[in-house]
């Protein structure tokens, strides 16, 4: 398949960019989080961009009850936008087409959008718990930085996937996760690389969970879907219930 060059967003002196492999991840990983950083800040969604024209709808894009896959871009787009909205942040989308669309693994478009941004800009990636897109994001722009000679990012611990450990929620989490075969195998494989320092632990108040569901409520496509897989993630006990992410120091 034929490559082509990245369409880029425009970049601006933002404070905090977190990366959002797809559209919710941020939201509902660091909903409560997002809200109180000091701004400005900008979640990029990494796989954001619209499928190949004709590429059938995607399995997972047909179970949220979308006929196409430009259908479901389109819906997904504005479903992230009124989330943002609600946590005070400023949507940006990278043009990689998600999972079942994409080309490769390759992410040419976040490399080229890193190098972009200004000295000093605070970057946060996800985990990557049980999801490969997500690993390849983390990475990816760990590598990319390194070559820009630039800290290694913040990475967020991203639900609900990480937020299944018994001990979620706890001062213990982190030492829970270099343990678990369920959920902490990319935790595992990122302390071969590097140590880990708790950067931010919030377990949000009554006010700060009402306003994270109510933007986690604005990826309505999605909610069935990911409540088939992960039960009732939205309960107040449940995997979004805390968040957490942690500073890197590069061991070799």
């Amino acid at each position: 398949m034929t490559s082509h060059p990245p369409h880029l967003p425009p970049t601006r002196p933002w404070h905090t960019v977190v990366l959002s492999p797809h559209f919710d991840d941020a939201v509902f990983s660091l909903g409560a989080t997002l809200a109180g950083l000091p701004g400005p800040t900008a979640v990029v969604t990494v796989y954001g961009g619209a499928p190949a024209p004709d590429v059938p709808v995607s399995w997972w894009d047909s179970t949220c009850g979308f006929s196409t896959a430009h259908e479901a871009h389109r819906a997904r787009v504005a479903e992230d936008a009124e989330a943002c909205a609600k946590v005070g942040v400023e949507q940006v989308v990278l043009d990689h087409p998600d999972g079942p669309y994409a080309e490769g693994p390759e992410l040419p478009g976040l490399d080229a959008f890193l190098e972009r941004l200004p000295a000093g800009t605070d970057v946060w990636a996800p985990l990557g718990s049980n999801q490969s897109d997500h690993e390849n994001v983390r990475v990816r722009a760990t590598r990319a930085l390194a070559r820009l000679g630039a800290p290694p990012p913040l990475v967020y611990a991203d639900l609900p996937y990480t937020g299944h450990l018994p001990e979620w929620g706890t001062d213990g989490a982190s030492e829970a996760l270099a343990q678990s075969p369920m959920c902490g195998l990319a935790y595992q494989e990122l302390l071969t690389t590097h140590r880990t320092t708790v950067h931010h632990h919030l377990v949000p108040d009554d006010a700060q969970w009402a306003a994270k569901r109510e933007a986690a409520q604005c990826y309505g496509s999605q909610l069935a879907p990911v409540a088939a897989d992960h039960g009732n993630f939205l309960s107040r006990t449940g995997p979004l219930r805390a968040e957490l992410v942690w500073s890197l120091e590069p061991t070799c």
